[in-house]
């Protein structure tokens, strides 16, 4: 009898051989988000391709036959129903690990100063030639300022291993439509990266209006993003965080000022930093990793740990940030580990 999920169910335990990919079953692997579908129903109805490559058959608890054998063209295939969503993922063991990605804010750094162990994990991969790179939805700062600013807080990370949602805006726009044109609010981190691609800047039919964080806005440039919107330009914003933190309180971050655009011109952002998982497959590419051996270390499960899933990596939530166990259990899905902070990886 096949199981019926329900909404009381998160996981359910499959298990996976795998005969062509250097992986010998069964590993173990879990389905997600599926609420009140039976796995029977997911076989007949929909593919889905997953992230093992390789030719191999799946199996549940309980079942009586070898149901669910999935095979062609060199890769295994899951299915799913239309709605919700289901994935089927391996679940590695963090001595595959060989890559890095990790977030800066709550994991390595808080309010000016190194968390405990940061600077000593730094170092550790630095000193192995371990490829790491640290990630940051904040667009204001190029990756030289943050440079500067984290070695004065006693953490030691090159510039070129820091990478921003200014940079991977770039990076997206650069192979979308290279060297075209786009309205911009930012700060330096984005206009600096925008330059850099060669995009033109201008107030007349531009293709893009891109949206970044920033401490001067005005109604002029709202207003003219919206009309430019209004007027056929594409809408992208370099991340959806919607407050940031300040000593005094919240500042109203990106989300927050993408969401009044999108208030007057009907039109929503593409959205190009964390929670898009694309963020981390332009990351890898640049330190040239692999998801199959790369880590995901952050602190918050809406954009980290989610990001991390949807691009198939190991994902670590540490404690040093917003997370506790209350925030964790609110979300239907969980990271590979949870640690007390990145000090438990020295």
């Amino acid at each position: 009898m096949l199981p019926i999920l329900n909404c009381n169910v998160i996981f359910v335990a499959l298990s996976v051989k795998i005969f062509d990919d250097g992986l010998h079953g069964p590993v173990a692997v879990f389905v997600h988000h599926i609420s009140g579908v039976t796995l029977l129903q997911q076989i007949q109805i929909k593919l889905f391709i997953i992230w093992v490559r390789g030719i191999g058959e799946l199996s549940w608890p309980g079942a009586n036959a070898p149901g669910g054998l999935l095979m062609g063209s060199g890769q295994i295939f899951f299915t799913h129903f239309t709605k919700p969503k289901a994935r089927l993922l391996v679940m590695r063991d963090r001595s595959e690990i060989s890559s890095w990605l990790t977030d800066m804010d709550g994991v390595l750094w808080h309010e000016g100063k190194a968390i405990k162990g940061a600077p000593e994990l730094i170092e550790k991969w630095t000193s192995q030639g371990t490829k790491f790179l640290v990630l940051t939805n904040n667009s204001i700062y190029t990756p030289h300022d943050l440079a500067i600013r984290l070695q004065a807080g006693g953490l030691n990370v090159p510039e070129d291993l820091i990478y921003t949602s200014a940079l991977a805006t770039a990076d997206f726009l650069k192979h979308q439509s290279p060297n075209s044109t786009a309205y911009v609010i930012g700060e330096n981190g984005l206009i600096s990266a925008m330059h850099d691609i060669g995009y033109v800047f201008t107030e007349s039919n531009p293709e893009y209006v891109v949206l970044g964080e920033t401490r001067n806005l005005s109604f002029d440039s709202l207003t003219k993003a919206a009309r430019f919107i209004n007027a056929g330009a594409k809408f992208i914003a370099t991340n959806p965080d919607p407050t940031g933190p300040s000593n005094e309180g919240v500042l109203l971050a990106t989300g927050s000022v993408a969401a009044l655009i999108t208030k007057a011109t009907g039109k929503d952002p593409y959205i190009v930093g964390k929670p898009n998982p694309m963020m981390f497959r332009s990351a890898m590419r640049k330190i040239g990793a692999h998801s199959e051996t790369t880590a995901m270390i952050g602190d918050r499960m809406d954009t980290d740990v989610v990001a991390g899933i949807e691009a198939g990596l190991h994902t670590i939530l540490v404690r040093t940030g917003i997370s506790d166990d209350a925030e964790i259990a609110k979300y239907p899905f969980r990271p590979t580990e949870i640690m007390d902070s990145v000090a438990n990886l020295l």
